[in-house]
């Protein structure tokens, strides 16, 4: 037990040759050593775990040994190597910026710079994390940094290259570390496997691989605690259990429901999903990552592109068989909507599940509802075209009257069309002579567009105020009715038509109403109006108001007659306050008689 070190430790490489992943930055420190030409500063960036600060350890054991190989490896076998790798070495300083990021901590490494070494060529000062370094500590850093002592080299690791000042980068030699790729990681996870006398599972470590993102030392560290879960039998669903990830069989699964409009399953599925404590945006982003591993899967040159095991990629293989582009497609758009939305979202559940419905509804025909898959909405336009297709059919009329009677028959006789659904074969009894009876054709008949409501208007929804399309009334009525009334009888029925106006026309009515008539030349009625938008929306129904006028007075000589009120005639319009206060500026009394009954002003 006292022996015990983490994998990450314990593999961790000692030469250049053994670094995984990082195959040109290697090959590159491996020519500067063999050539002598090194600089004096250089910078290790990269994400976590992908050998920074191991290549810069590799690095400074390599420009001090005595006896380097000819492809610019460290012999392992002088005393500086050995004191490097029993960790006595006097050469080589290391430095974490993140706890030592004062100015004096800078000045303290700055003295030491002036020392030579004792043994050995070079020493060399690794600062870890060196962004976390304080503005002044960088500025006190820069003279030394652009102009060491000859025997001074410095190599600088950090993950978040952006946060360092530009005058720093500007002084060094800059390597980026790739992140490290799935095969990779497994390779080296079955290296570690089969030394440690471990059984293993490939999927299981396909899992391990994609669970560390890059890193390797991610991958040692699952894979020891993994390794002890199992207790050295490492298997894939006992990967699943201790790590709590998701199956990508689940998302397999997802897809086939979707591909057969089966949303009940889809629910079901979910619902243990999320049972098992596993967040719907987690879910929402993994199956995105599926459908675009599926989409990249349909086509053999972009297959490369799956960092999956082999038994996972010919499962992808088959899923993108059955699935169609378009599909695809439209669900990668509706995921994306969803994950933007997430966020913001109140219920995120709910939105998950309606993604999921939407989904499933892809490959929906549209004439057809699917069990269990909801009803969608393109059926209930397949439900209007239907209506709005169908025809009134002509109606059977019963048999006319004899030409015995053809006097009885009004000149106006309306038939209503009625269709029948079962055909009369029966005899018919023959109607009296007192009803009206046409054949097929001889009147009008009643058309759909006189009711009020069509098809089209249900199509076009409902219409907008047109003041322009009200029908002028022609003045029909007879000319003989001259009743004589006064400007009373006159307010009365205007009041009473503006409350008759119809209910599009509510906006005007109310202006209307306000509006005073009186007799200017009997009969001619003036409206006097305050500006020229109510004047104008007045005109458009002007001969509708006077048809009104002579019905409801009995009189049709009246003419109407609008203008636009003068300027300096013009009054405001006081509110109901604005009287009261009026009222009790001129008379104080008011406010008193307000006060003691306990009024409150609206």
């Amino acid at each position: 037990m006292d022996n015990y070190i983490v994998s990450a430790r314990k593999y961790r490489p000692m030469t250049f040759s053994s670094v995984v992943g990082q195959g040109a930055l290697t090959t590159t420190l491996k020519n500067a050593v063999k050539s002598g030409k090194l600089a004096h500063a250089y910078l290790f960036c990269g994400p976590r775990g992908v050998g920074k600060t191991t290549c810069a350890r590799i690095f400074a054991k390599t420009i001090n040994c005595e006896h380097s190989t000819a492809d610019g490896e460290a012999c392992n076998e002088c005393d500086s190597c050995n004191s490097f790798n029993e960790g006595r070495s006097m050469n080589i300083f290391e430095l974490d910026a993140a706890s030592n990021n004062s100015v004096e901590n800078i000045k303290n490494l700055m003295e030491q710079t002036q020392i030579p070494p004792q043994t050995g060529r070079y020493k060399v000062f690794i600062i870890d994390e060196v962004h976390m370094l304080s503005p002044a500590a960088f500025n006190a850093f820069l003279k030394t940094l652009e102009e060491p002592p000859k025997h001074v080299i410095f190599i600088l690791a950090t993950t978040e290259k952006h946060k360092i000042l530009p005058t720093i980068l500007s002084r060094c030699q800059i390597y980026d570390f790739e992140r490290m790729t799935v095969p990779e990681i497994i390779s080296h996870l079955k290296m570690v496997a089969q030394n440690e006398g471990i059984a293993f599972e490939e999927e299981a470590l396909n899992v391990i691989a994609e669970k560390a993102d890059g890193g390797m030392r991610d991958a040692l560290s699952i894979f020891d605690q993994v390794a002890s879960f199992s207790q050295g039998n490492i298997t894939f669903q006992k990967v699943l259990e201790d790590l709590n990830v998701l199956d990508a069989d689940h998302y397999f699964q997802i897809v086939d429901h979707a591909l057969a409009n089966q949303v009940s399953d889809i629910m079901l599925l979910l619902d243990g999903i999320v049972s098992r404590g596993f967040d719907c945006g987690n879910v929402i982003n993994g199956l995105a990552s599926h459908v675009r591993n599926v989409m990249i899967a349909k086509n053999p040159q972009t297959l490369p592109l799956l960092e999956v095991s082999d038994q996972q990629r010919n499962k992808y293989q088959e899923q993108a068989k059955k699935c169609p582009s378009p599909f695809l497609y439209k669900a990668l758009k509706i995921l994306n909507e969803c994950d933007v939305q997430y966020r913001q979202s109140s219920n995120k559940r709910l939105l998950t599940e309606i993604t999921l419905i939407r989904i499933a509804q892809i490959t929906q025909p549209e004439d057809q509802d699917v069990p269990g898959a909801g009803r969608s909405p393109k059926y209930l336009k397949i439900l209007f075209k239907n209506l709005k297709s169908a025809k009134p059919q002509p109606a059977s009329q019963v048999a006319g009257a004899t030409s015995a009677h053809p006097q009885v028959q009004p000149a106006h006789a309306t038939t209503y069309s009625v269709p029948e659904p079962v055909a009369m074969t029966a005899s018919v009894p023959q109607p009296s002579a007192s009803y009206p009876i046409h054949s097929a054709g001889s009147g009008p008949r009643l058309k759909l567009k006189n009711i009020g409501m069509t098809f089209d208007t249900l199509r076009r929804g409902p219409e907008q105020p047109d003041y322009s399309s009200i029908q002028k009334t022609e003045d029909k009525v007879a000319t003989s009715n001259e009743k004589k009334f006064t400007e009373e009888e006159l307010n009365i029925q205007w009041t009473l038509m503006c409350n008759r106006m119809p209910k599009r026309l509510v906006g005007l009515a109310s202006r209307l109403k306000n509006l005073t008539p009186r007799i200017s030349e009997y009969p001619i009625i003036e409206i006097v109006l305050d500006n020229e938008i109510l004047l104008q929306q007045a005109t458009e129904i002007k001969g509708s108001i006077t048809v009104t006028m002579r019905k409801t007075l009995g009189n049709n000589a009246i003419s109407l007659s609008l203008r636009l009120a003068d300027p300096g005639t013009m009054k405001k319009a006081f509110t109901k306050r604005e009287i009261f206060d009026n009222l009790r500026q001129k008379n104080p009394a008011l406010e008193k008689l307000r006060k003691s009954l306990g009024l409150e002003l609206a």
